[in-house]
């Protein structure tokens, strides 16, 4: 029990923090009774809100948390209770990312081929638990902590990026899931769950530099692990003095942006604000302009920077309207596509910056490799180099 209070304390201390500066409480809120949660989507679950917390009995039913998250660095935490014979399912909407609780069993696991996963002989239906849901880049864990006894355990993941696609792949990879993009529980097999509380936190704040983009900005996606510490956005990262962290999310555009970033740059954070997008399309002025105005209105400075070369020529008329920003707003960029280019002049891809990948569809390359990132590093140095003061 004494663990329990302690824990309701803490949330209470976080709770009056919340919306505050700078805090790594992105989300937080308690589940008792029948009130107005519009953030949790349980159409269809069966899922009732009570006093005790979200009860859930319909096995295969997903809650989700409408709210969308792409920083690289942080964790979600349930307090939750199950019942002798429950398998607890905590994964992305997208699906790939899985993570199981078994009670059962006695097992906790994360969905990787081969599964990653480990004994918990301290499960408990009389119990409380904790059950957090961690991801630091390549890495995911999921950690559980028993509420009564303070007892723990936890498995953890690392992704690894084949590189290149196809013929142009530096390895099998192994395959964990990112966390894309909204966090869902529910009950996969057994009678009961209750979800007591939610919180979600950054593992960093009062950042000197947070980086957004795309696929470009997310390599963990798509590095071997090996050279993992070499790629652009973790060499930036490093060299920074201060807080720094990434949010990228492969495939998507300005409008996604424009929606995570809501959710992340308030409570956490940050001097500079540093944004690569636009390889997806959606690059109007009206929409860069909308986002260089979000994050001023939020006290960071932003740096817009050109996307790098690829294979199709693309990124010349997107570099042309981003030029077009920095100049109405009188705000900095850094030339990643001098550095990618054959001649630097921003024209033509240098192949050998960029992972080959060779699909069915065609073979493009747009995604920096190890050389490629140093280049892209290399160029902050000389465009953005207030970042490192």
């Amino acid at each position: 029990m004494k663990y329990t209070l302690l824990l309701s304390a803490w949330f209470s201390i976080v709770a009056s923090l919340y919306g505050k500066d700078p805090t790594p409480v992105l989300y937080n809120r308690i589940i008792s009774g029948t009130g107005d949660y519009p953030e949790l989507l349980t159409e269809g679950t069966g899922a009732q809100f009570t006093e005790d917390g979200l009860r859930m009995t319909k096995n295969g039913s997903l809650v989700r948390l409408n709210q969308y998250y792409a920083l690289a660095e942080r964790l979600i935490r349930y307090h939750v209770r199950f019942s002798a014979d429950a398998v607890g399912i905590f994964q992305s909407d997208q699906g790939d990312f899985k993570a199981m609780v078994d009670v059962r069993r006695q097992r906790i696991s994360i969905g990787t081929d081969p599964i990653s996963e480990g004994k918990v002989d301290f499960l408990d239906p009389t119990h409380e638990y904790l059950v957090e849901v961690h991801r630091n880049y390549q890495t995911s864990t999921l950690r559980i902590v028993d509420l009564f006894t303070g007892e723990q355990a936890s498995v953890e993941a690392t992704l690894n990026g084949t590189g290149g696609v196809g013929a142009g792949a530096e390895g099998t990879g192994f395959f964990v899931g990112l966390q894309h993009d909204y966090y869902c529980f529910g009950l996969a097999e057994g009678t009961e769950m209750r979800v007591k509380q939610i919180c979600v936190l950054a593992k960093e704040t009062d950042l000197t530099l947070l980086i957004y983009g795309d696929s470009i900005t997310e390599p963990e996606g798509y590095f071997p692990t090996v050279d993992f510490p070499q790629s652009w956005t973790q060499l930036i990262m490093k060299n920074v003095s201060g807080n720094a962290m990434a949010s990228g999310r492969g495939g998507t555009t300005i409008h996604e942006l424009l929606g995570r970033i809501k959710n992340e740059l308030p409570y956490v954070q940050a001097k500079y604000v540093m944004i690569t997008i636009g390889t997806n399309g959606g690059n109007t002025e009206e929409n860069l302009s909308e986002l260089v105005e979000y994050v001023r209105s939020q006290g960071s400075i932003p740096i817009l920077n050109n996307i790098p070369c690829n294979e199709s020529g693309t990124q010349i008329p997107v570099n042309e309207m981003i030029e077009k920003i920095r100049q109405k707003y009188g705000i900095k960029g850094c030339r990643f596509d001098l550095a990618t280019s054959l001649a630097h002049d921003g024209q033509v891809v240098d192949k050998t910056t960029m992972y080959f990948e060779d699909y069915d569809w065609g073979k493009i390359y747009h995604h920096p490799n190890v050389n490629g990132s140093l280049r892209m590093y290399t160029r902050t140095l000389i465009d953005v180099p207030e970042i490192y003061e």
